[in-house]
């Protein structure tokens, strides 16, 4: 990272001819930091050893400043001491483009209490980057949580910070203590990072909210799904709908196979059907619930893109091409008693098989009819409904529909629905 160099930090050493007195240097520096509102009272041992290092650094001879500073260090008797030790030392590793040399004077100057404290915040946020670099996690917490008490910008150590938890996390085993709350911690300045950024009026890399949930997933910590529904947020891919899809499945095992096709169907109109597995599910749920065209679309599509073979899903495959012809031809029949029947069931069934076949209108049509006559599932009718209005390109209206589901898993399928909706308008 790019140091910058405060002019506190520049160090005056009077040079001269011969050796330079203790008095006279130090009436010198006095002069200097007065400017600076500071005063240090450094060792007169230290102080020769320091101009050493000065004058060699000032010709480039490192190696000559090096000894010389760790001549200072031997000699250092108070923080005095340590602070302007430091203070050369990071000039040094500066001049010399040594990193570790620079970050060993830095660390030396915080560790003696003396920084001044419109300087504490970046020096050891500076310090915290440098610490995480080297995997010194406890030290780049340390430093990070210091640097935000001093009032550095949390956007720019929260980062740090949260990398430092992860760090000590590690990648194994994270579900288990002391991993898992590390982890927590870590998604914690994660997130204090996320608002931080927002506050500051910067855009918050989505990759975060990923790590975030690729973290808490491994964790088995509960708010996954809100870190999901971020990624979703921060990036609405059809990748990053899927993952929060595959947690809602995971976390409502006892779905019916009705309620699982309804959340697929987002998976299909989202493109967030990636794998084999994914199309296959598809196929083998609208196959159980007697939705005939939607199994042969939806390996049709697989094939097309390429992620299933010509054996993959073929026998359900093979199995609704069959009946697809019979099915078809009952469907006026089916929509003419739908309009007589006493309830909604025949009209729902109808804009099932309408929904499958890719005709939206209709399936929207019978949907309504359905809802008018009542005796359904209300919930899944207006589901349903929603689904064929948004697929038709009525999203208000499709929007109506998932709002008025109401309870249960259905409601959280609905608002899975309404989330991509949102993506849809932006």
């Amino acid at each position: 990272m790019r140091f910058v160099t405060p002019v506190a930090l520049a160090l005056a050493l009077a040079l001269t001819s011969g050796a330079v007195s203790a008095p006279a240097f130090a009436a010198k520096k006095e002069k200097k930091e007065e400017k600076q509102g500071m005063k240090l009272n450094v060792s007169p041992d230290v102080i020769k050893a320091l101009q050493t290092a000065q004058q060699a650094s000032e010709k480039q001879d490192f190696a000559t400043a090096k000894t010389a500073l760790a001549e200072a260090d031997s000699k250092a008797a108070s923080n005095d001491d340590k602070y302007q030790i430091g203070a050369v030392k990071l000039n040094t590793g500066i001049g010399a483009k040594d990193e570790a040399l620079k970050m060993e004077g830095l660390n030396q100057m915080l560790d003696s209490g003396l920084t001044p404290p419109e300087q504490a915040g970046q020096f050891n946020a500076v310090a915290a980057d440098a610490a995480l670099s080297q995997k010194n996690y406890d030290v780049a917490i340390q430093r990070g949580q210091a640097a935000l008490a001093a009032g550095y910008k949390a956007e720019a150590v929260q980062p740090t910070i949260a990398q430092a938890y992860f760090g000590k996390a590690g990648t194994t085993n994270t579900a288990t203590e002391p991993a898992r709350g590390f982890t927590q911690q870590g998604l914690a300045a994660l997130k204090a990072a996320a608002e931080a950024s927002k506050a500051a009026g910067q855009p918050v890399p989505a990759q975060w909210y990923q790590i975030g949930v690729s973290r808490a997933e491994a964790a088995k910590l509960p708010d996954v799904t809100e870190w999901a529904k971020m990624a979703y947020q921060a990036e609405p891919s059809g990748q990053n709908l899927r993952t929060l899809v595959r947690l809602f499945q995971r976390a409502n095992p006892n779905i019916t196979n009705r309620e699982n096709l309804d959340v697929l169907r987002l998976l299909g109109a989202s493109d967030g059907l990636v794998i084999a597995a994914d199309y296959t599910e598809y196929a083998e749920m609208a196959s159980k619930t007697g939705i005939y065209g939607e199994v042969k679309s939806v390996i049709d599509k697989g094939r097309s893109k390429g992620v299933l073979n010509a054996s993959q899903g073929g026998d359900v495959y093979q199995t609704a091409v069959g009946r697809i012809a019979g099915d078809k031809s009952t469907l006026g029949a089916a929509e003419a008693d739908a309009q007589k029947a006493a309830t909604g069931k025949i009209a729902a069934a109808t804009a099932d098989a309408y929904l499958g076949y890719g005709d939206y209108a209709k399936a929207a049509s019978m949907f309504e009819l359905a809802k008018q006559k009542g005796g359904v599932d209300a919930d899944e009718v207006n589901t349903r409904l929603g689904i064929a209005k948004m697929m038709g390109g009525d999203t208000a209206g499709a929007k109506a529909a998932f709002e008025a589901v109401q309870g249960g898993a259905r409601k959280q399928i609905a608002g899975l629905w309404i989330a991509y909706l949102g993506t849809k308008g932006a």
